[in-house]
């Protein structure tokens, strides 16, 4: 994919490569993004929403850079080791194919875990290649200084609070505040780097031929033995297994976390200002990856969620913003307040970088809905949730009895005031649906005659307030006009019959509106102001529940091309960002979990329907 079209006129663009123009490895704590130029320009250590080590795709000059490759012109090409999150970048000389083979080790030692390692494999695959590595570590986001000593033959960069050794097989030397290494390869020949948080109890170690080809087969029988417990066996496996597999680096294991994406601040639009940290635990984007993880048959993943759900999301403690907050860190913590970055850049100049979530403070009564659910289906195809658990659904649906029909930031976290949107009903009314079907079939003790009461004036209400008689259809808030992406989970969700009139013509009213060839729009920031300037491109978790509806609806050519369309915005590993431009490129925080988690369900039911 070439990223110069959109980028002429950017100052600066040619040290940027598109967003869309990397690969991704990790650890279950932590990942890295590898550009198709060899160069590792983000990675946070040791963990997902920790500082920055590398981040030259949010600043070029400040960010910090692992680069490797070759040293004379070459053609580029990166593919995963089958059924991997392994990474594989070829590089194509006149004198020879080389390539950089990219991964996390998963360890099963203590030791191994606190190492946070990252091994780069240099092989000449043919002929002979010269190469050459600059490492340059810019510690806190590029806020806290250095130093760099070597030490024997490693190189290690000191800083306050965090420290990294680099070990080669080839020589290294510090050059200022980096450390550099030149080298040719024959065929046959390889080299390896392996970069270690160390300090404490863990001491830089060598990482020697032998044991990173060791650390290679574990890493690669990890991947294949955790996707092989997947049971889909449709039409689209190579792009449901790429979705699941990147679904599963986004989570983190010592808590059971699943962030919305290993990113912050790539920006939904060049030089805009919609540039958000997404490096934390949305309890919706979660949820939903629950639901599509379950789906595939992965359950020890719903299991760890679950197990998170209970350890940190507790009901009851009396919050503005509900007894859930919508976002917490990957370890639990509820304080994620909001900052900018201005010595950054931004990515392609889109500033400000920001760290910290000041969504959190929002309230968005949807998360009851998709929590509950996540819980419902877990109960049901997975494992009997326990009675603490219930009583603490029990809370969270006589919360949400109370307070479903406060206006709220709704499910795209506007900027611009608090509404009564129909998504926000729609899913406190599937929280408290979701519970009775639980209680009932279960037995389990609940106040159902309130529940019920609740749940159906919910449907009454949307169905008076949420339909316009002037555009014949669902909008997005009640008594007005707007119309709303995220009304194409009504039918999903089993709240409306896919084939009712009523919502065979929201479909319809959407397809005209928000639909530009298969790309989907969340809604129209002109016709609903959402307190930021600037406009963004289609969103694609809403292309994939378009298709899903359309599915639902019986309109199975026109769903499966719509599909068809939507697999060829993928970057050339099968990955997506949050949106797509105007001129097709991605844009916003990458990759991202829920354009992954609507992939994989719109897959299934295609499936489902094409037979």
């Amino acid at each position: 994919m070439d990223g110069t079209a959109s980028d002429q006129g950017v100052p600066g663009a040619s040290r940027y490569l598109p967003i869309a123009e990397h690969g991704l490895i990790g650890d279950l704590r932590s990942v890295a993004l590898v550009g198709t130029d060899g160069t590792i320009d983000w990675y946070c250590c040791p963990s997902f929403d920790a500082p920055s080590i590398f981040a030259a795709i949010l600043d070029t000059e400040r960010g910090g850079a692992f680069e490797l490759a070759a040293s004379v012109p070459a053609r580029t090409k990166q593919f995963y080791f089958p059924d991997t999150n392994v990474l594989i970048t070829r590089f194509f000389t006149e004198e020879g194919v080389g390539e950089v083979q990219d991964f996390m080790p998963i360890g099963h030692e203590a030791e191994e875990v606190a190492r946070h390692r990252l091994i780069r494999r240099v092989l000449c695959v043919r002929g002979s290649i010269p190469f050459r590595a600059r490492v340059a570590p810019r510690f806190d986001y590029g806020c806290v200084p250095h130093t760099v000593r070597m030490e024997g033959n490693v190189a290690v960069f000191a800083s306050d609070g965090l420290s990294l050794g680099l070990t080669a097989t080839v020589p290294l030397e510090a050059e200022g505040l980096d450390a550099r290494a030149d080298f040719k390869l024959a065929e046959g020949e390889s080299a390896v780097f392996a970069l270690d948080q160390v300090g404490g109890a863990v001491e830089p170690r060598g990482c020697a031929r032998t044991e990173a080809e060791s650390q290679f087969d574990v890493t690669v029988a990890f991947w294949r033995r955790w996707l092989s417990q997947s049971q889909y066996r449709g039409r689209w496996r190579e792009m449901v297994h790429r979705s699941a597999l990147t679904l599963k680096l986004l989570t983190y294991a010592p808590t059971g976390a699943i962030v919305a994406a290993p990113t912050t601040s790539l920006p939904e639009q060049i030089g805009g200002e919609r540039n958000w940290d997404y490096r934390y635990v949305w309890v919706r984007d979660a949820a939903f990856c629950v639901y599509a993880l379950l789906r595939l048959g992965f359950t020890g993943e719903a299991e760890a969620f679950m197990k998170f759900v209970t350890r940190h999301v507790s009901p009851g403690d009396g919050k503005p913003s509900g007894p859930l907050q919508i976002m917490y860190g990957v370890d639990g913590r509820t304080d994620l307040t909001e900052q900018e970055l201005d010595h950054l850049e931004g990515h392609l100049g889109s500033a400000p970088v920001r760290i910290g979530n000041g969504a959190a403070e929002q309230l968005q009564l949807d998360i009851y809905g998709a929590l509950i659910d996540s819980i419902y289906l877990y109960d049901k195809w997975a494992k009997p949730i326990s009675s603490d658990q219930w009583d603490d659904v029990c809370a969270l649906v006589d919360w949400v009895c109370e307070n479903w029909d406060q206006p709220d930031e709704g499910i795209w976290e506007t900027r611009g005031g608090r509404k009564n949107f129909l998504y926000s009903r729609l899913m406190c009314w599937v929280a408290i649906e979701r519970a009775i079907r639980m209680a009932n079939r279960r037995g389990l003790p609940a106040d159902l005659v309130r529940w019920r009461g609740h749940r159906d004036t919910i449907y009454r209400r949307i169905m008076k307030r949420g339909w316009s008689e002037k555009r014949q259809a669902f909008v997005q808030y009640e008594d007005s006009d707007v119309l709303d992406a995220a009304v194409l989970m009504m039918p999903l969700t089993k709240f409306i019959a896919p084939t009712d009139p009523k919502w065979l013509s929201t479909l319809d009213a959407l397809t005209h509106d928000l639909v530009s060839d298969s790309l989907v729009y969340r809604y129209d920031p002109q016709a609903s102001p959402d307190g930021l300037r600037g406009d963004e491109g289609t969103f694609s978790i809403c292309s994939f529940w378009y298709v899903e509806a359309m599915v639902h609806a019986g309109r199975i050519d026109e769903a499966r091309l719509a599909f068809e369309k939507m697999l060829t915005y993928a970057n050339h590993l099968g990955l997506y960002a949050e949106e797509i431009s105007h001129t097709g490129e991605q844009q916003g925080n990458f990759p991202q979990a829920f354009t992954h988690l609507a992939l994989i369900s719109a897959a299934f039911n295609l499936d489902r329907a094409l037979g």
